[in-house]
């Protein structure tokens, strides 16, 4: 009882920590000019991969790294199953050309990019699979190149004028950034604590607890962010914080969780990085096969169905 209570109220002030930092961080990007497509991609991104953030780290340095993977990779399968199936039954979703030709697949690269990393030990004479300290400094070299990326779009992107009064003072702004960092902190706890606690009681695995509950739980963020955003009709915020959201996962959540601690990898995760990867090329797919580069309410019936399917044998298979 008092593991499940931990874990929802950690998932609920994990939630409201990455929503008062993403305020905080927005007022001062607009404060001191900073472009609409910057905050997004860098700030709005890393506020909505906080979550994850911290339950990955706080899970592998108290050696729980099945939960640490499986919380990442369950996490990017909700995104584009889930969430984006959601926003795209909420509204059709137009996809810009430059999602369509860097972001998706920067995106699909990062997981193939995972998945050879994870495996890349059945190539040496080290019999078991993780996901080292090199592993992840090349994780975060390909995220910095993201960045990299990121910085170039936005020099091209208009540069609004200094918003002095932006929602709020400075101070109020900082406090909520200090606010959102400790909910994140003591949330990131609570729930490493209550999945464990309850996988234990269950008697299932930590990667079980960590692609299902806690991978829909920390995604909650980007589904409720995309439906809204597609029913106001601001369809590029919706698959933009889909798709930068995974990239941030993939490479800088797991590349700085795996230079402080090394993160055994199990055979088995291998099929749900075949997921992740299958879910990034469905979006290419769906966008083959519709007019005007468009994930549309099929197509969305289709991937909340497909992650209905992958959670059925998920359980089945823990």
């Amino acid at each position: 009882m008092m593991d499940g209570l931990s874990l929802a109220l950690g998932l609920v002030v994990l939630i409201k920590g990455a929503d008062l930092l993403v305020q905080g961080a927005t007022n001062v990007a607009r404060r001191f000019g900073i472009s609409a497509l910057m905050i997004g991609l860098t700030v709005v991104s890393f506020g909505t991969s906080m979550p994850e953030l911290l339950v990955t780290m706080t899970s592998g340095l108290r050696d729980s790294s099945d939960l640490a993977i499986a919380n990442v990779i369950g996490s990017n399968i909700a995104n584009v199953l889930l969430v984006l199936g959601v926003a795209a039954i909420v509204r059709p979703l137009p996809i810009r050309n430059s999602t369509v030709v860097s972001e998706i697949p920067f995106s699909l690269t990062a997981a193939i990019l995972l998945g050879f990393l994870a495996n890349a030990h059945l190539f040496s004479e080290q019999m078991e699979l993780s996901i080292s300290r090199l592993d992840g400094a090349i994780l975060l070299f390909f995220f910095l190149l993201f960045m990299l990326y990121v910085y170039k779009a936005s020099e091209t992107a208009e540069r609004p004028v200094r918003d002095i009064a932006s929602d709020g003072t400075l101070p109020r702004a900082l406090g909520l950034i200090a606010l959102g960092s400790l909910g994140l902190y003591f949330g990131g706890q609570w729930v490493v604590d209550g999945a464990v606690g309850l996988a234990d009681t269950w008697q299932i695995n930590d990667a079980l607890v960590g692609l299902t509950i806690i991978a829909i739980g920390t995604s909650s963020p980007e589904l409720v962010a995309s439906a809204v955003a597609a029913y106001r009709g601001k369809t590029d915020i919706a698959i933009g914080n889909i798709v930068g959201s995974n990239i941030f996962n993939l490479l800088w959540v797991l590349g700085l969780t795996a230079s402080f601690v090394e993160l055994p990898f199990e055979v088995v995760s291998n099929t749900d990085i075949m997921v992740v990867i299958g879910s990034s090329a469905l979006i290419i797919l769906a966008l083959v096969s519709s007019r005007n580069r468009t994930v549309n309410r099929a197509h969305g019936i289709v991937f909340v169905a497909l992650y209905v399917a992958y959670l059925i044998y998920v359980v089945n298979r823990g």
